[in-house]
């Protein structure tokens, strides 16, 4: 990896990052007289702790990581753009990523006027690691993966990881969202591995906690320490971080809805592969299934008008023909298949 200084835009290196009162004053004290909050309304009446202490704390509890390589954001598109802000200069630097994928990568680069370029997967969904690099220059400052990977539900493998980031010098930023759902641990364990690292998962997915909005970056502290300087000072309201800490501390995790979830995603791959109608039903790591149709548009709506809304990405590269389905309640998968049946007889 380049050094630090080298990768981050000149601007942010001279950055002087605003100062709220919460970080001037971290104790506790019986009166605060110090933020112009109204002193009626308790607890939401006051400002949230900026930097989350204690539920980095927690969360550093659960994932085995050190608070300091803890970067929490609403939700994971906060970091990905905060990534963006602080290492590609508009116009001149450029982003690299793969196709398909998840949509906010190239919307984040777009609005920060930054070129993306996209490198196109193999035909079987894999990484092609030297089209990859070879789309990479000296203005290359990120190359964005997603493993496993949305839409296509694969994750990629560990050796093709592994040779991007012992040969790209710049940052790569590697999006885990549904690795809770994969028969692989991801990077997360060997993160002090590669100070050019960035991981970001999310309570959204296996923890079921997508309305509060908390995404969670993992990084080298010289990383998370640039993304909390460049931050909006309350970030993660006080609503968002009670909720999470109490999930967090008072449950015994998400394991049981992630067996459910592999297990009704085992059942639907095997019911759907039965339909005439269906050429083929991608194996997944995610919590979803890739599935390929005779006439996805066709199918969407008459689903849709069973109220029952799966997502047509037959547009996007590589996916024609395809709808993707997330795995819901046994109950929920059951108004599915017993919808796609009638739908073959019709």
């Amino acid at each position: 990896m380049a050094e630090l200084d080298r990768l981050l835009r000149e601007n942010i290196k001279k950055l002087i990052p605003y100062s709220s009162a919460r970080n001037e004053y971290t104790g506790e004290a019986s009166v605060f007289l110090d933020a112009n909050e109204n002193p009626f309304n308790e607890p939401v009446n006051r400002y949230p702790d900026p930097l989350q202490t204690h539920l980095k704390k927690e969360i550093a509890r659960i994932k085995q990581v050190v608070p300091s390589s803890i970067f929490l954001g609403n939700g994971s598109d906060e970091a990905i753009d905060l990534v963006i802000r602080a290492f590609c200069e508009p116009r001149l630097d450029n982003i690299v990523s793969i196709d398909p994928t998840y949509g906010m990568y190239s919307v984040c680069a777009n609005v920060n006027n930054v070129e993306f370029r996209k490198v196109l997967l193999t035909p079987s969904f894999g990484l092609d690691v030297e089209s990859l690099l070879s789309a990479t220059d000296a203005q290359t400052k990120i190359i964005f993966l997603c493993s496993p990977n949305n839409p296509t539900s694969n994750r990629f493998s560990g050796e093709s990881i592994r040779r991007v980031l012992n040969t790209f010098e710049g940052i790569v930023v590697l999006d885990e969202a549904y690795i809770d759902f994969s028969s692989d641990k991801g990077f997360l364990p060997s993160l002090a591995s590669w100070p050019n690292l960035v991981i970001l998962q999310t309570l959204s997915k296996a923890w079921g906690m997508a309305g509060i909005r908390l995404g969670m970056a993992f990084a080298d502290p010289k990383i998370t320490g640039v993304l909390t300087k460049i931050k909006y000072p309350y970030n993660i309201n006080i609503l968002t971080m009670e909720t999470a800490l109490r999930s967090l501390q008072h449950s015994t995790g998400p394991q049981k809805w992630i067996e459910s979830i592999l297990q009704q995603r085992g059942l639907l791959e095997k019911e759907l592969g039965s339909f005439s109608f269906v050429a083929r039903v991608f194996p997944s790591d995610a919590n979803f299934l890739l599935v390929k149709v005779e006439n996805p548009r066709d199918l969407y709506q008459y689903l849709a008008r069973k109220e029952i809304i799966v997502r047509d990405r037959s547009g996007m590269s590589l996916c024609a023909g395809c709808l993707r389905i997330t795995v819901g309640t046994p109950d929920e998968n059951a108004r599915l298949l017993e919808a796609m049946k009638a739908y073959q007889q019709s």
